[in-house]
């Protein structure tokens, strides 16, 4: 099976694996042997048994059907076998999973050649899912799938930003988040990956974020713009490799965000 290329449905098959650790821990009072991880700037960085019982089911299946892959993890690391590489983070969002509340989930990517494929976000407890096959981005809920297309296309003063904690950008005072935040309609926090599923689906404008790593973004990337919207770093380069993230459900309102914030 050396470099065959999966499809949607593989991605699934990994979702549902991921779903079988994830959900069952979700809101149960059960011991989740809560570690944390040593992060920069970050002093409480949980990892669950949950995590890492997600992340092993899907590398199990990947290394089962195609040896010749890589696959980097959150929880296990990097493994480099070959030119498409699964990137794999089995919740994003473990903060709100151990609080029970449902804006985690499991993100799957594949990569080829330095961009992203194909990807996909999880949300069992919702019963959704949200993914991209390459060409376009699509929404299941309880089993109903409809394809995402984003209308909205808001002037920076009607738009909804969302920044996943409005402290950290105390630690980057060179990015002008204040002044986007103040020009735009609304700012939420909080709602970490699920957050970029509903800019996808049309419900947020502009998602910012600081340093995130690549399992924290990849699989978004081509749901986002298979649906309409643009992603980038900050200085306006790819997103799949990490870092400072803006996106946006129109070109020019991701103009003006990156214009703003480095201004």
């Amino acid at each position: 099976m050396t470099n065959i290329f999966p499809d949607i449905y593989f991605l699934h098959k990994l979702a549902d694996v991921a779903d079988a650790e994830t959900l069952p821990r979700f809101r149960s009072h059960i011991d989740l042997e809560i570690q944390t991880k040593l992060k920069k700037n970050v002093s409480f960085d949980p990892v669950t048994i949950a995590d890492k019982a997600a992340e092993y089911a899907m590398r199990k299946m990947i290394t089962e059907y195609y040896p010749d892959h890589s696959i980097m993890g959150e929880e296990f690391g990097a493994i480099e076998n070959g030119e498409i590489r699964w990137i794999l983070d089995p919740i994003d969002g473990t903060r709100p999973y151990l609080l029970g509340i449902p804006v985690w989930g499991t993100l799957i990517g594949l990569e080829h050649n330095d961009k992203m494929c194909l990807g996909m976000l999880s949300q069992p407890f919702t019963n959704e899912r949200f993914w991209s096959d390459g060409e376009s981005s699509f929404h299941q809920y309880n089993k109903v799938q409809k394809k995402l297309k984003i209308q909205r296309n808001k002037k920076i003063s009607e738009a909804i930003l969302h920044i996943n904690h409005p402290r950290s950008s105390n630690l980057y005072p060179h990015i002008n988040f204040t002044e986007l935040s103040e020009q735009v309609l609304m700012t939420r926090y909080g709602a970490e990956c699920y957050a970029f599923a509903m800019l996808a689906a049309g419900y947020i404008d502009i998602c910012f974020e600081f340093s995130l790593q690549p399992y924290d973004i990849a699989a978004l990337i081509p749901i986002i713009e298979n649906a309409g919207g643009v992603i980038s770093t900050l200085d306006g380069s790819s997103a799949h490799k990490g870092g400072t993230i803006v996106a946006a459900s129109s070109q020019s309102l991701h103009e003006q965000a990156l214009k703003i914030l480095n201004s």
